[in-house]
């Protein structure tokens, strides 16, 4: 049995090390964990013992295939649990992931076989995050950021790289959520903006810093 900290620690070191690709520093968890390198150390060695993460001095931490399964539960948890609190209890986008960040540490397998059954066996969650199945397998799209997409082309919105509170609602005030389809009518050269028309015809222009993680897959 893993504690509430252990398993945000490896999904810490999940996301870090891109999926179990690569070794994560202890100071680059700590800054994740908002916490101090020494603490990170005696966590790891805690994990470590538990065999849930892969442990070199000078080399870094990264999870083990015991330390990954636990991680993509507690993910396929959340996303699961996000999905529920928009489509079934009507929370905006914006204000889900502390409450699914708490949710996501039931330990009930049944529970949560069935909240996947309840809600239709979704593929991603509200932000376009891809849903791991019950063996932790998910399906990939190609996405990229609307930034890297050219003038002409038309594209659906798929997720956001930026899932902040404030992002999310600057996109519901300028009319952007997942699914939205839109064509990309030219980019500034000045500022590097974007103009855009969403499927309603509406017009907008959208800032580097919005393009750049607004994820889209082309037609």
């Amino acid at each position: 049995m893993f504690s509430y900290v252990e398993e945000n620690y490896l999904k810490a070191i999940y996301h870090l090390s891109q999926h179990g690709e690569t070794s994560v520093s202890t100071n680059a968890l700590a800054e994740e964990m908002k916490t101090t390198p020494a603490s990170v150390s005696d966590m790891v060695r805690k994990l470590s013992k538990k065999k849930a993460v892969d442990y070199q001095k000078y080399r870094g931490v990264n999870v083990s295939n015991k330390g990954k399964e636990i991680a993509l539960k507690v993910i396929r948890k959340h996303r699961l649990w996000e999905v529920f609190l928009v489509d079934k209890l009507k929370f905006k986008w914006d204000e889900v992931h502390e409450i699914a960040e708490e949710l996501e540490h039931i330990k009930s397998p049944l529970l949560i076989k069935r909240l996947d059954e309840f809600l239709g066996f979704p593929k991603h969650d509200p932000h376009g995050d891809p849903i791991p199945d019950e063996d932790g397998n998910f399906s990939s799209v190609k996405k990229q950021p609307l930034q890297d997409t050219e003038v002409g082309a038309k594209a659906t919105v798929i997720g956001v790289d930026d899932s902040s509170p404030a992002f999310l609602k600057y996109l519901d005030k300028v009319g952007i959520s997942i699914g939205t389809k839109l064509s990309i009518e030219d980019k500034n050269e000045f500022d590097g903006s974007m103009d855009i028309i969403l499927e309603e015809s509406k017009a907008i222009t959208i800032s580097p810093a919005a393009a750049v993680n607004l994820l889209v897959v082309i037609e």
